[in-house]
């Protein structure tokens, strides 16, 4: 179903999977707003749509207000916003005992504070607009624990629950919220994940349908839940991973070894101040 004058912006839409929702969206004509840090990846992004897409980049960083609000409005100037994808993450692996406030603070201020800033600005533009919808990027780290992650687990299933939270207030507005859960997909953030063998072979024995993901499998998920077809959904976490949601988290303690030691990987603290 087309998506003729619908208008939306991706953040963290410079590369990955919010470049390939971007993507998925302009392929059924809405305008596309990228929002992302870095000008230059988000100029070369924009190089990449097809002929006649309308595609417009600005750069803000999510985890400070100030900056996604001004993203927002300059956007909604250009034309009404109907859509809106919170997609910009980061991540981080530390032990529970070894992390400290300010890796702790980074990964909840991007993650989940900048979905938070995202909605609030984004669904104030919606809602004039007579209604349209909004979808998070989540992850299966906020669905099944993950060792050793706990600053990104945490930040994700709090966007899932904001996610329900905002879709139970925000259906009076006429706009639906929704999030996509990923799996193992093969993006640049993801490539330390793909270079370990042990790793890659558990994420695996963790599928049913035992494959990694492309960016595309989650951009048809978004396109999906942001367009006309899903106009009966909201507050909905949707896993999209190879159903490895029905079995358990990733087994990080390779990289926990490598990385702080056996002795903390193994819950030896006399070393710990």
């Amino acid at each position: 179903m087309s998506l003729e004058g619908q208008h939306a912006l991706v953040t963290g839409g410079g590369s990955g999977i919010g470049l390939a929702s971007a993507m998925a969206l302009a392929s059924d004509g809405a305008r596309i707003t990228l929002v992302g840090r870095n000008e230059e990846k988000l100029a070369t992004a924009k190089a990449g749509f097809p002929e006649g897409a309308q595609v417009d980049v600005h750069a803000a960083d999510v985890a400070v207000e100030s900056e996604v609000e001004a993203a927002v409005r300059a956007a909604n100037d250009r034309q009404p916003l109907t859509i809106a994808v919170a997609n910009a993450g980061t991540g981080d692996i530390a032990p529970l005992v070894v992390t400290d406030s300010e890796r702790w603070r980074s990964v909840i201020a991007t993650n989940l504070d900048g979905c938070m800033y995202t909605f609030k600005h984004a669904a104030r533009c919606i809602g004039r607009a007579g209604g349209g919808a909004m979808c998070a990027i989540s992850s299966i780290a906020g669905v099944r624990t993950h060792r050793f992650m706990h600053a990104y687990g945490v930040s994700k299933a709090g966007i899932d629950m904001l996610v329900r939270g905002a879709a139970d207030e925000l259906g009076t507005a006429g706009i639906r919220v929704n999030s996509v859960c990923p799996g193992l997909v093969d993006t640049d953030i993801a490539q330390g994940l793909f270079g370990t063998e042990e790793v890659l072979e558990d994420y695996l024995d963790c599928m049913p349908l035992r494959r990694t993901g492309v960016v595309e499998d989650i951009a048809r998920a978004v396109r999906f839940l942001t367009g006309p077809e899903s106009s009966w959904i909201t507050g909905v976490n949707l896993s999209v991973d190879g159903g490895h949601h029905l079995r358990r988290g990733p087994d990080y303690e390779p990289f926990s070894r490598a990385l702080f030691g056996d002795d903390i990987t193994e819950g030896r603290f006399d070393s710990l101040e």
